[in-house]
């Protein structure tokens, strides 16, 4: 079963730059994959397409069965608590303590403020941010931030997660563990797609592997290729 899926997907901006042409893939439930391809190669569009922050000019990006192009309105908020994101550039609450941020989603759901306070110090501990959950975002490194944004994304256990770089300001231990994290995801029902430059540690995650150039989907390595 599919959770999300690309059909014969294009995006073209005005002026004429056409960012995607003609992609396609599917993500299945439960699964873990990257997309790697050189800057301007479409990744931040693919990821934007997801999240409902861009529209397709052509095709169609489905979720859960649902045609994206569909959901307006209010229904876009609701999309968006069904895809975790983890930015480049955290966007983090400054004047939000670091549990008010990571709460943030399980708020919005509606969940109980016990259940908040106990699912959110559980992911911070898991992320080493446990001590830290009464700090503002302007006192944490850059890499505690980006720890503390990774919390909010996978707080509420959505359906799929996306990262834009997430080990960009890790240093390779704290990266390996936190990829490591994501992987781990697919036992509890979320699919994880990442977007990364770190071709050495794609090949040791040994997970699919898509890859773009110039906006077109040039190969689709399976993990039984990168294993060879």
């Amino acid at each position: 079963m599919s959770v999300l899926q690309f059909e014969s997907v294009s995006k073209q901006y005005p002026g004429g730059h056409v960012a995607l042409e003609n992609v396609s893939f599917d993500v299945a439930q439960g699964e873990m994959l990257f997309v790697t391809g050189h800057s301007g190669a479409g990744k931040s569009t693919l990821l934007k397409l997801i999240h409902l922050s861009e529209r397709p000019t052509r095709g169609a990006v489905v979720f859960g069965g649902r045609n994206l192009l569909k959901v307006r309105g209010g229904r876009v908020a609701l999309h968006r608590r069904e895809v975790g994101a983890v930015h480049q550039d955290h966007r983090l609450l400054t004047d939000r303590t670091i549990e008010e941020n990571v709460s943030l989603p399980l708020i919005l759901r509606g969940d109980r403020r016990s259940d908040i306070h106990k699912r959110v110090r559980e992911v911070l501990a898991r992320l080493g941010l446990g001590h830290r959950e009464r700090a503002l975002p302007g006192q944490l490194s850059a890499g505690e931030q980006q720890r503390v944004g990774i919390a909010r994304a996978i707080v509420s256990e959505p359906r799929l997660l996306v990262a834009d770089e997430p080990t960009g300001n890790l240093d390779p231990t704290l990266a390996a563990e936190i990829m490591s994290l994501f992987a781990s995801m697919p036992e509890r029902g979320t699919s994880v797609l990442v977007v990364s430059h770190d071709l050495p540690l794609i090949k040791r995650m040994k997970k699919r592997v898509l890859i773009l150039d110039h906006g077109k989907l040039v190969d689709d390595i399976s993990p039984a290729e990168l294993a060879e």
